[in-house]
């Protein structure tokens, strides 16, 4: 039935009386409005069977659902074991099925996250280009967020932790929290191959001088998140992988921040730096004087 522009179901029940048994079943009359009557008996088969409680339909189509408590898993590999166990079943191609619920959910806000991140890592080298006047020194520097993300999947392996929304959090943090070690040592060679200090010798000297900051920052970070990590407190099973995400992930680009980000800027780098002897002599100034 419509409505204006809306559809409206209508359900068509007989009387109560008329269906209290199978005989009166068999004698309803399917054309009422006909001279030659006709019991339903005469064009169906009427028999007593097993049937379905309700019936659930999705846009006009019937549906069966199931209902499924994961415990023991995660819910990822409990989607895998589901969809195993339905292909392997050859259903018919009238027949379609999908898992929705909370994976319906989880895949949602993983593809929500994941521009998330993206755009996180983008306003980050926006910030240090125009801090940096480079494109080229940004970019070295952004080189320890895929280093952090290495770090943090394997101590999620470590840990027997599984990947959800609170570690994709916690990847999006990192895209802020581990360029700040690069940033302070690309900005101390820049700052030495100012003064006209070779550049080998001036990443050697940058890395000598900024190792103990370098080393605090992530230690002071680390301690602030351990708490989290070792799961103290209720609700603590859905922060702890958040906190072991963020930790293992700076460590482990910490270390090869150290190594890695020196000799990519070695190899990289071509910028001049005009140091103070080779500035131009203003004659002027100098008759002047």
């Amino acid at each position: 039935m419509s409505v204006g522009d809306r559809k409206v179901d209508i359900l068509v029940r007989t009387n109560e009386n008329d269906r209290n048994s199978i005989n009166d079943l068999k004698q309803l009359i399917v054309n009422s409005n006909s001279t030659m009557p006709i019991s339903l008996a005469d064009v169906a088969e009427v028999s007593l069977t097993t049937g379905p409680s309700e019936i659930n339909r999705l846009q006009q189509q019937r549906v069966a659902l199931i209902d499924l408590n994961v415990t023991g898993i995660d819910l990822a590999k409990a989607v895998t074991i589901v969809n195993g166990i339905i292909t392997e079943q050859n259903m018919p191609l009238s027949i379609t099925w999908a898992v929705k619920g909370q994976n319906e959910d989880m895949q949602v806000s993983f593809e929500s996250l994941t521009i998330a991140l993206i755009l996180a890592v983008f306003m980050v080298y926006i910030v240090m280009a125009s801090q940096f006047e480079s494109l080229l020194h940004p970019l070295i520097i952004l080189f320890t967020v895929p280093l952090a993300g290495a770090g943090s999947i394997y101590g999620l392996y470590l840990t027997n932790s599984n990947i959800s929304v609170v570690v994709f959090i916690g990847f999006i943090m990192l895209a802020g929290i581990v360029v700040n070690n690069a940033i302070v040592l690309i900005d101390r060679i820049n700052q030495l191959r100012e003064l006209g200090i070779e550049k080998r010798q001036a990443i050697l000297e940058s890395a000598q001088s900024r190792l103990r900051p370098i080393i605090m920052t992530t230690l002071t970070t680390t301690l602030g998140l351990l708490p989290l990590a070792l799961g103290l407190g209720d609700g603590a099973e859905l922060r702890s992988p958040m906190a072991l995400t963020v930790i293992f992930g700076l460590i482990f680009s910490t270390l090869l921040t150290l190594i890695f980000i020196p000799s990519l800027y070695l190899l990289i780098d071509r910028k001049r730096f005009v140091s103070p002897v080779d500035e131009p002599v203003n004659h002027l100034d100098s008759i002047a004087q």
